[in-house]
């Protein structure tokens, strides 16, 4: 019986792949019915939602997916990090337990990477391309290949809820709120801590342990990830600099409008004082006896 699937591992040899075909079918299907839930519930029950454009609809709705998959496969990828059957060979090793996990991941980026090229003019290229890079990296882990490394990676959402709530509150009037401060400060931390130390680290270990194995390692594999390395992380550090440049400029604007605001306060008060003042002038003349 034909099915895509096993089209797609045999023609590039993932053989653990049909294993695990189930949970990624269903991680996907998954992400529809929670986004068709999110239109339905916050349709109902947000003021601010039914105010959107059915394009800001389908954004709100993708945030909300993409922040109940990353916290269950960040919980889900801890586990993983402690498999002996996977740091005995960080190449080659396979764990059923961590095919499952990824199976999921693939499905969540297989979903996010057909709505990013459906709507790329709202989302843009560049998560469409995130999204096509970070399913083809957990899709072939299915070989097996580098599945030791696919929780380190996986660890990149933790900053996703965070990143999330920030553009709710743009979207739900608190902007520039002591929410959104907060959480732009924990974001930016989890963001560098998660993505760029922990990210380049293992980004450098991964190339070191590829080069230590090219004898055992497909050529086309070695370009695939070296590639989705390089992006991903380039990504990373780009979408970084433009978080601090936006928060700050937020927060900066935030408080220069705050003191033009007291400014011009001050100076109406003082206008307004000086007509009272001359108001009483003319009134005590209008008393004084004629001469």
């Amino acid at each position: 019986m034909f099915s895509p699937t096993a089209l797609v591992a045999s023609t590039l040899h993932l053989t653990k792949l049909p294993a695990h075909s189930t949970t990624l079918f269903f991680s996907t299907l998954a992400c529809h019915v929670i986004h068709t839930l999110s239109h339905r519930i916050s349709l109902r029950y947000s003021s601010h939602y039914a105010r959107l454009s059915p394009p800001k609809q389908a954004d709100w709705n993708m945030h909300v997916v993409s922040s109940v998959h990353a916290t269950l496969i960040t919980l889900a990828a801890l586990p993983i990090f402690g498999m002996e059957s996977l740091s005995t060979d960080k190449v080659l090793a396979y764990d059923p337990y961590a095919g499952e996990v990824y199976a999921v991941a693939a499905g969540y980026f297989l979903w996010d990477s057909v709505v990013c090229l459906w709507n790329v003019k709202l989302f843009g290229l560049g998560f469409a391309l995130h999204g096509i890079a970070c399913l083809a990296v957990f899709l072939l882990a299915f070989r097996p290949f580098l599945m030791y490394y696919g929780a380190a990676f996986l660890m990149f959402e933790l900053s996703t809820p965070f990143l999330n709530v920030h553009w709710f509150c743009d979207k739900t009037g608190r902007s520039g709120s002591t929410l959104q401060l907060v959480n732009g400060v924990l974001l930016i931390a989890v963001f560098f801590l998660a993505r760029i130390v922990f990210g380049l680290y293992n980004s450098a270990d991964f190339f070191v342990t590829c080069y230590q194995r090219l004898d055992v390692i497909p050529a086309a594999y070695v370009w695939v990830y070296g590639i989705a390395n390089v992006f991903l992380n380039g990504l990373n550090m780009f979408w970084l600099t433009k978080m601090v440049a936006a928060i700050q400029s937020r927060y900066v604007s935030s408080k220069r409008g705050n003191r033009e605001d007291q400014a011009l306060l001050n100076s109406e008060k003082k206008r307004h004082d000086g007509l009272n003042a001359s108001d009483s002038g003319v009134y005590i003349d209008r008393d004084q006896p004629e001469r």
